[in-house]
């Protein structure tokens, strides 16, 4: 089975400029669709060196052509109380009629310095007060809360402050009367907790009150050849008929001795009452980089990374991170994407399962 996603044709979509918090970089949105408007949050960026991120506001009636609700950025390191820190890759559903935001953090930006071949070199930025503890400046995530999707209130974090974990994504609904988290623990520092394996996986956990999250579970390793370097959550999973419709990144290590990487997208559907179980998931990826936006970038060339996903007339609106630089648009139908995951995907058994499903 062949499946046709339709790329904008006047990708990039978003382009970096305009303001100093956002002249260098403008990246994996969170997206929402409602009242007939659609809004992307970007990840911005003002500069390379330092690398510090605020989270940016846009709306658009088409989809394709965004103007920015502020001037100003609608979350920054400061309001988190941490002025030389960065805020990364938002993910915004909507529940109850409460907007979540999650988003990656660190306490003080690095500097980034692109070699146009693969993953950049980095080095922490010389930031007043910074502790060189390496259990000091980790990846956390965190979330905030807002009633009317400009001002955010931060409620707290996710992940522990010991821990590597990015990609925490929110299910649009609770399950089973909780929230429910994909997430992505790199490793524990000085613990021996089991998560720490070579390769980076998806894993679940839940929370009655998005302060206090139960362990970090299992959902997916990687399998494939495209997928040999990590996994991790992309947008938000999408409720269907035949399960949640869940989008990932899969790395691909090309050539280690210059970290050349190929970021691709897969997709999944997971149980609707029990997201722990993979109902099918698709062997091969279903984008890569094919444009030339998506293959040359400023920060890392390769790279198509979704953050956001809403459903309008049947189709997946599909908001990615160009190369970490600008943000592109896919569009594919929602059922044919559905069922050709159910037609090339397999069920994954979990950990500690010993008959299929």
């Amino acid at each position: 089975m062949t499946l046709k996603i339709t790329r904008c044709a006047e990708n990039p979509i978003v382009w970096p400029g305009k303001w100093d918090w956002r002249m260098s970089n403008a990246y994996n949105p969170g997206a929402l669709y409602e009242d007939g408007r659609f809004f992307l949050y970007e990840r911005a960026a003002g500069s390379l060196r330092p690398h510090q991120c605020s989270i940016g506001l846009l709306e658009s009636a088409d989809g394709v052509h965004f103007q920015h609700v502020s001037d100003k950025p609608v979350l920054t390191p400061q309001m988190l109380g941490y002025p030389h820190g960065s805020v990364q890759d938002p993910r915004v559903v909507k529940i109850d009629g409460v907007y979540y935001m999650t988003f990656a953090f660190r306490r003080f930006a690095w500097d980034i310095s692109p070699t146009g071949i693969g993953v950049p070199d980095a080095a922490q930025a010389a930031f007043p007060g910074f502790d060189p503890a390496a259990d000091k400046n980790l990846t956390r995530s965190g979330v905030a809360a807002s009633k009317d999707r400009v001002h955010w209130d931060f409620l707290g974090w996710a992940t522990p402050e010991d821990i590597d974990d990015r990609d925490v994504i929110l299910f649009p609904e609770k399950i089973g009367g909780r929230f429910a988290l994909l997430r992505r623990p790199i490793g524990f520092v000085a613990a021996d907790t089991g998560h720490s394996e070579e390769h980076p996986s998806i894993r679940i956990s839940y929370s009655d009150d998005l302060k206090q999250w139960t362990d970090p579970q299992l959902v997916i390793r990687p399998e494939f050849g495209w997928e040999d370097n990590r996994i991790g959550g992309s947008a938000p999973p999408v409720r269907t008929a035949h399960g949640w419709l869940t989008l990932y990144h899969g790395v691909q290590t090309v050539h280690a001795p210059t970290r050349r990487v190929i970021y691709r997208v897969g997709a999944m559907l997971l149980d609707l009452a029990d997201p722990q179980r993979v109902i099918a998931r698709a062997p091969v990826f279903v984008m890569e980089p094919e444009t030339y936006c998506e293959k040359i970038g400023l920060f890392i060339p390769n790279v198509i990374f979704p953050t956001g996903a809403v459903v309008k007339d049947g189709l997946l609106w599909i908001y990615y991170g160009c190369c970490d630089t600008a943000i592109g648009l896919a569009t594919v139908g929602l059922e044919a994407l559905v069922e050709y995951i159910l037609l090339t995907g397999r069920a994954s058994p979990l950990p500690g399962r010993t008959k299929p499903f």
